[in-house]
């Protein structure tokens, strides 16, 4: 009877992990997404910022040109994009 509950709590002990894995991974795959987005976001900023730049230069007007702030992508960039996962096995909880 005991084994049989320790088996029970095992496997429920292990549907939890597999849960807990999965959104795991589902949680650093969105994040791949929103650094890829980033990246490109700032790329465009970068780009449209030369096109005011250029406009500024040849129409002889001023215009407030906002900086692009690298901290921001720098962050996005020295977060880890994966980490291997940890593994487990049943054979880790046999009693």
């Amino acid at each position: 009877m005991k084994r049989a509950k320790l088996q029970n709590e095992n496997n429920q002990l292990m549907q939890g992990i597999n849960a807990a894995h999965q959104r795991r991974m589902e949680m650093e795959s969105a994040n791949n997404v929103l650094r890829a987005q980033a990246v490109e976001l700032t790329e465009r900023l970068r780009s449209l910022n030369s096109v005011l730049q250029v406009v500024e230069e040849v129409s002889g007007l001023s215009m407030e040109i906002p900086e692009i702030p690298d901290t921001m992508l720098e962050l996005w960039q020295q977060l880890p994009c994966s980490v291997p996962p940890i593994m487990a096995s049943a054979d880790m909880f046999q009693y």
